[in-house]
């Protein structure tokens, strides 16, 4: 069975370190801690001396002062991967941790994980291909030496990489390594930490070339792993659940978020934030916990980046020029059915079609899969078609040979509502009120991956009422813009009541528009 070796760096909060290593000793595995050799030291007796006579925590003597960004990082956690490798000769896995992170499932489980699959878990991506690196240096890091670091001696730093670049210092990178990158959150089986301790001692020209790159604890310990382990042996991936925001900074877990963290595919979570007493009373409960089932439903990243767009109305930039110096012509009509059940939508659409003999298309700017001719490659992702909106449109008015044509749209579309709005042409809309009954919003929720099959019912419900909020936000938001030409029919009204505002929005007979109103399906569900 699989016995865990915890490799836990760290370097504040003393009572927070032992209680974290008594919980996750408690259940037969085991810890080597290394605290920064920048602490103070009465704060590191005070955690040896605490966990002196548990015989499955070790905690190194010598003491590396850790920079981020730097190589001490590295040399810590090798030492302390040294210790619990000599202390702990049982252990078949050992797994990196911070203080700040905390287990989210128990030992019974995770013991469970790790025995299903004989293989290594690290985030290792091409370093030079996979953008794992949105923002700053790149190539920077590794072809020039660092000796300085960045958050300390910022000036010295990049006038260090320019002095370098101007005497054509660049080095080359050792020619049989491919380099990695990937989260410093591991864990590694026993033997291939064993098998990169065997590298380390016999390629010394490897291990100079890491010392002085920047940030290596994203890149040494994942080019090892994809060096000397078998791909069919690597999962691509963390055990560890962490999020960063649009900002690059990790989002914090607090009280509310036990349930989430609960559901997610992975054994431990960071950070936790030092004020969610709750939770972390409830974490620690945890890792000693047995028989307790874990309905997996893994939509903590959807959701997160779901509601915290929530209110994020003003992401746009300038106006590009392309939509400024274009239109999509002054003798044209736009109309655009605004609805966020797409199915209903599309009957009407289709309906609109059939009766009036207008060109009808659906989503075509949140459907991948809308049905669009060949417009010369300007329609083949949406993010094309988005950012070249009014040449989509005006292509597709001439395509079809017409001045008049319908097209579809999500709510959450505000941006190009207003844009198309803002045009010379004539833009007409038809915003189809609909009712949300609780079974919709769940198969919504499940097809937007903001939930899966066994999201607890507390975390649904709670989920289910912001995402009401929001429609209705969304919705709210629509009618305050005061577009003109604008019309509302309701899902639940009948012929005579939504033919008025059909005939106006297609500029047709009312008997035609109470035609198309009364057709059986439109509104089926």
């Amino acid at each position: 069975m699989a016995r865990i070796a915890f490799i836990l760096l760290c370097h504040k909060d003393p009572e927070a370190v032992i209680l974290q290593a008594e919980r996750l000793t408690a259940a037969g595995d085991c810890m080597a801690i290394h605290f920064d050799g920048r602490a103070p030291d009465a704060e590191y007796r005070r955690i040896a001396d605490a966990l002196a006579d548990n015989p499955n925590v070790t905690v190194l003597k010598k003491r590396v002062k850790c920079g981020w960004g730097e190589w001490s990082l590295v040399q810590a956690t090798l030492n302390a991967v040294d210790a619990a490798l000599e202390a702990f000769p049982r252990a078949t896995h050992l797994y990196m941790l911070s203080g700040d992170c905390m287990a989210i499932k128990s030992a019974e489980y995770a013991h469970a994980f790790l025995d299903a699959e004989d293989c290594d878990y690290i985030e290792s991506f091409d370093y030079f291909e996979s953008g794992w690196i949105k923002t700053g240096m790149r190539e920077e890091r590794l072809i020039y030496r660092h000796f300085l670091n960045e958050r300390k001696h910022k000036r010295l730093f990049y006038a260090s990489i320019d002095w370098q670049r101007r005497l054509g210092l660049e080095r080359g990178i050792p020619a049989d390594l491919d380099i990695m990158i990937g989260s410093q959150w591991w864990c590694l089986r026993r033997r291939t930490i064993e098998a990169i301790r065997d590298f380390c001692r016999a390629r010394r020209d490897v291990m100079r070339f890491f010392r002085t790159t920047w940030i290596p604890d994203e890149t040494f310990f994942q080019t090892l792993v994809r060096h000397l382990i078998p791909e069919t042996e690597i999962r691509t991936r963390t055990l560890t659940f962490l999020m960063f925001t649009d900002y690059g900074m990790p989002v914090t877990f607090y009280n509310d978020h036990y349930d989430l963290l609960m559901g997610q595919d992975y054994l431990f979570a960071r950070k936790i934030s030092p004020e969610a007493e709750e939770l972390k009373a409830r974490l620690g409960q945890l890792y000693a916990a047995e028989g307790v089932t874990f309905h997996i439903s893994n939509e903590g990243r959807r959701l997160h980046q779901f509601l915290v767009g929530r209110g994020r109305i003003g992401r746009r930039f300038a106006t590009r020029f392309w939509e400024t110096e274009s239109s999509i012509g002054s003798d044209r009509e736009l109309m655009i059915v605004i609805c966020r059940k797409w199915d209903l939508a599309r009957r009407l659409a289709d309906r609109i079609g059939q009766v009036t003999n207008l060109p009808v298309l659906g989503y075509l700017f949140q459907d991948p899969a809308a049905d669009l001719p060949d417009l010369g490659g300007i329609q083949t992702t949406l993010d094309k078609r988005a950012r070249h909106r009014r040449a989509l449109v005006r292509m597709l008015f001439d395509y079809y040979g017409t001045d008049r044509l319908v097209i579809c749209m999500d709510p959450a579309g505000f941006d190009l509502l207003q844009d198309f709005a803002s045009d010379r042409a004539v833009t007409r809309f038809l915003d189809v009120d609909c009712v949300y009954s609780d079974d919709y919003l769940a198969d919504h929720a499940l097809r937007a991956g903001l939930a899966g099959e066994a999201t607890s019912p507390t975390s649904m419900d709670r989920l289910l009422a912001t995402l009401r909020n929001d429609f209705a936000f969304q919705t709210g938001r629509i009618r305050d813009a005061a577009f003109d030409f604008y019309h509302v029919i309701r899902e639940t009204g009948g012929p005579e009541e939504n033919a008025g505002p059909l005939a106006a929005f297609l500029s047709i007979p009312r008997e035609t528009a109470r035609e198309i109103a009364a057709t059986d399906t439109l509104f089926a569900d």
